[in-house]
């Protein structure tokens, strides 16, 4: 049986519900035939095949129960009614939200979809959000990315110079598009833009932060996010187009500008068409899109890893499962180059052939490591990276380090710990040895009985999050028994008017492949971060660790003029996908529970943040509401914004002499 009809056939079995939606009016033309095959597609099209499919309470009620009982575990739920300053933007009433959202009337699937996703996604936790897999495989592409550039003293919007060069890395399949509507976006580059729809360029980006962008709690960050900037998109240099140009759904055709072009004086008011690109497996019409993209198939719910045949897929990867804690960037499945004229043109060092890129700059004294993520496809190779890496820095003379943290992530938990450790010395952590935080988990009337039910299965560390055995006592970093009942008694306070109930405080227990340097490599005044505030997770846990702990100086870049912004952009601590926390209950036991959320009926992933990290300059706060500005805020230059090279040149004189 081939994998589509495999799929196909598991839809109908699935329910009448589904396969009903599956199929297309007898009578009406397939809208997805029409784009089947294509790499891009007009935003209309892309659009009125996503909305082919009718609305279903089944459906719906589904969706929300599963996403209600996840939200029991949810340990930001009841900041959210009175969000401190400065994140009030981010407040809401969660569950009269979904109560809105049950009993409003949608046309289509798609459209209740994406209220759940708007919801979800103006939260502004990247750890918490609805992913319907059905409506996340196209993204709108914008041929003219916005950047924001300090020109003369004064800082502004523009269309990225390097449009051209970076547009053009999509193929002609991309670009020809524009050539066949006569649409001329080369002549763009570069462009002053004075308004977007009708308002000021960073008002327009402040609009698209509050409503589209997510991720990340801070606003400051999230118009950062807006713009086009440099990354490493698995390992290797990449830039994104920014959340104004390439936003997630197809839902617009057009983008007005009004500009000014470079070599001109007039202002012009410009309707820059979007192009929507599908990132899907390929489907011929309707019945296959479903199928492929919408339908849950065996990876959407969870299993029960005291199955031996799951157990031995657990073993064939690592001892213990790794706890994780990053974004979902959707931009990142349709990852675009950095024009190479714009990637370093000094010599990568040893440790670079992963996620981490590093070089000496032409000082000879300043050693660069541009974390692009703390999630490589090799745990323990990070580790040696790191320390190839700072050993051929010593070697070689260097006497001072720059950590470049633009648009990470995040990634695994330990190996943010693992990086603070070694990059300040095991000695400077003191008489609180452990290289992480204080956490908790939320200790809801279901995660205590997946504990309680855990230590009488045996469950362990090895096959589920949950046990002991994951954590070290708070009393003496020691690993707890997977025994033992860190829910047993728990701790509440009051947040909001909310009973809050969490457990007991913990430990993360590390396993570190690398041994940790007593002292620190380099004098950690001859430290310093460097970003632009999209530092997510386990990213923020780092940074954060540095600053909290070691005072190491941080710098960002970009930005709206005026405006602060943090230097972490997202710091929750766990996340656990749909997929994590219902292995979690089904290892427990407890599907068959009143309180449990069924099995999804469609594909897609409603993640949560499982665990709070406390800050060390307040232990009541979580460092998710803990305000940390930067020691330094920067303007993006023409020279900088997508030159990495350059911008660690000027950052290195700046912070480290």
């Amino acid at each position: 049986m081939s994998s589509l009809l495999g799929r196909l056939t598991a839809l109908v079995a699935l329910s009448a519900v589904p396969a009903a939606i599956a199929a297309p009016p007898p009578t009406a033309a397939d809208p997805c035939a029409k784009i089947a095959g294509k790499l891009f597609a007009p935003p209309a099209d892309a659009l009125a095949c996503m909305k082919s499919f009718p609305f279903n309470e089944t459906l719906r009620q589904n969706v929300l129960t599963v996403i209600s009982r996840v939200f029991d575990f949810y340990t930001f739920e009841d900041y959210y009614l009175k969000s401190p300053p400065p994140f009030q933007d981010s407040t809401t009433n969660i569950r009269a939200q979904l109560a809105r959202i049950n009993r409003t009337h949608y046309e289509t699937d798609f459209d209740f979809n994406k209220d759940v996703y708007d919801f979800t996604t103006q939260l502004n936790d990247g750890h918490t959000r609805w992913f319907p897999d059905c409506y996340t495989q196209f993204q709108n592409l914008l041929p003219a990315p916005v950047v924001t550039l300090e020109e003369n003293g004064v800082q502004n919007v523009f269309v990225a110079p390097d449009s051209v060069e970076f547009v053009s890395l999509l193929g002609t399949n991309f670009t020809s598009f524009f050539d066949s509507i006569k649409f001329d976006f080369r002549r763009l580059a570069g462009a002053k833009v004075l308004e977007i729809e009708g308002v000021d360029a960073y008002a327009y980006a402040q609009r698209i932060a509050e409503t589209q962008s997510g991720n990340f709690l801070d606003l400051g960050v999230r118009i950062n996010s807006a713009f086009s900037s440099y990354r490493i998109s698995g390992t290797d240099f990449s830039q994104r187009f920014g959340d104004i140009s390439g936003p997630q759904f197809p839902t617009q055709n057009t983008l007005t500008m009004r500009l000014i072009p470079v070599n001109s004086t007039r202002v012009e008011t410009v309707k820059v068409p979007f192009l929507a690109s599908y990132l899907g497996a390929p489907f011929s019409n309707r019945e296959e899109f479903w199928a492929l993209n919408c339908a849950a198939n065996e990876g959407t719910n969870g299993v029960d890893f005291k199955n031996s045949a799951q157990l031995e897929k657990l073993k064939a990867n690592r001892s213990k499962k790794l706890a994780r804690a990053a974004i979902v960037d959707n931009s990142a499945k349709n990852a675009v180059g950095l024009p190479s004229q714009f990637e370093p043109t000094l010599p990568p060092v040893n440790g670079s052939e992963g996620v981490i890129k590093s070089f000496i700059l032409p000082d000879k004294k300043t050693g660069v490591m541009f974390v692009g993520s703390f999630e490589p496809d090799d745990f323990d190779q990070f580790q040696t990276d790191v320390q190839a890496t700072i050993t051929q820095f010593k070697k070689s003379g260097v006497s001072q380090l720059l950590v470049d943290l633009t648009n990470n992530g995040g990634g695994f938990v330990c190996l943010g710990q693992f990086l603070h450790a070694f990059l300040t010395g095991t000695k400077s952590l003191g008489n609180f040895p452990n290289p992480g935080f204080e956490s908790t988990n939320r200790a809801n009337p279901l995660a205590q009985k997946i504990v309680a039910s855990d230590i009488g299965l045996g469950v362990t560390s090895a096959i589920a999050f949950y046990p002991a055995d994951n954590w070290a006592f708070l009393s003496n970093d020691t690993e707890m028994s997977p025994r033992n009942n860190y829910m047993k008694p728990p701790s509440s306070r009051i947040i909001n008017g909310q009973t809050f109930v969490e457990s007991q405080r913990f430990l993360d227990v590390c396993p570190f492949s690398v041994d940790l340097p007593e002292d620190p490599p380099f004098d950690p005044k001859k430290i310093a971060i460097v970003g632009n505030g999209n530092c997510a997770s386990t990213c923020a846990m780092f940074s954060t660790l540095m600053n909290e702990r070691h005072n190491t100086t941080i710098a960002v870049f970009g930005g709206k003029p005026g405006l602060p912004m943090q230097f972490k952009g997202m710091a929750g601590n766990q996340v656990l996908e749909w997929f994590d926390i219902d292995s979690e209950i089904k290892t427990a036991n407890l599907k068959d529970d009143p309180l449990a959320p069924p099995d999804l009926l469609v594909s897609g992933d409603f993640r949560h943040n499982w665990r709070i990290a406390y800050s060390f300059l307040d232990e009541t706060l979580p460092i998710e509401y803990k305000s940390e500005l930067p020691h330094f805020r920067f303007p993006y230059t023409v020279d900088t914004y997508n030159n990495p090279q350059n911008l660690w040149t000027f950052a290195a004189k700046q912070l480290l002499g």
